[in-house]
């Protein structure tokens, strides 16, 4: 029998911290909270007609997190799929107005409080919806133990990688990267043209990325894809 898993569908707008708090409230359970129960379902590729991403929404239960009262994530998924078994608003999950939650790119400590109050009331729905609490995991502190390599899954069954690299000087991890490094080169797009803004908005998808830092993430992305290109070669 597989293995029955609960799929977290989360906002894409970028116009309000409420999406940031969404997608990383996501991020907190799938890697975290509940690594082992949940999968992403990415909205842009549900809208787009992904069926991988549709076909799990019609099959399995699904928790859309929204930023704001017009639910895209939850429509979407009732539209294309099937009602989600659950629905949250993260601006309905606190009083505070937007901007005391702090910008789209840079939470306040209210927002990041409010991203781990939606992450643990996310991974409650997911306890309840497959009818048991997730195992606690006991981290070891063995030293020669090898760290694992941080890996989100997918509702199409593939893990999305979480990638090292070095921007502006500091190591951060970044998600998705070689998905969306094939999605660039499929569209022909060479790494000598440099990353334009619709292509750094899709890494925002998956990544929290401020404002002050984009020149040295497209810097770093530029290039890490042109090594991925060279590879593929």
């Amino acid at each position: 029998m597989p293995v029955r898993k609960v799929g977290i569908i989360s906002c894409s707008g970028e116009e309000m911290p409420e999406g940031t708090i969404s997608r990383l409230a996501t991020r907190r359970v799938l890697e975290t909270l509940q690594p082992e129960r949940t999968v992403t379902i990415c909205l842009p590729l549900f809208l787009a007609g992904g069926e991988g991403e549709r076909a799990f929404a019609r099959h399995y239960p699904t928790i859309a997190i929204d930023g704001c009262e017009k639910r895209c994530a939850a429509r979407g998924t009732e539209m294309y799929s099937a009602m989600p078994a659950a629905s949250i608003v993260v601006s309905e999950l606190s009083s505070r107005s937007s901007d005391e939650l702090g910008t789209a790119r840079r939470l306040s400590d209210q927002g990041r409080e409010l991203m781990q109050a939606t992450a643990v009331a996310t991974s409650e729905i997911v306890d309840r919806l497959l009818g048991t609490r997730a195992p606690i995991q006991i981290k070891t502190s063995d030293s020669s133990a090898s760290p694992a390599k941080t890996v989100v899954s997918c509702s199409c069954g593939a893990g999305i990688p979480v990638k090292q690299l070095t921007i502006a000087g500091r190591e951060t991890e970044v998600a998705a990267l070689p998905v969306i490094y094939q999605s660039w080169q499929s569209a022909c797009r060479m790494p000598h043209q440099g990353i334009s803004a619709e292509m750094l908005k899709i890494v925002k998808v998956y990544n929290p990325i401020p404002e002050d830092d984009e020149d040295a993430w497209k810097q770093a992305i530029a290039l890490d894809y042109a090594r991925f290109c060279s590879e593929k070669e």
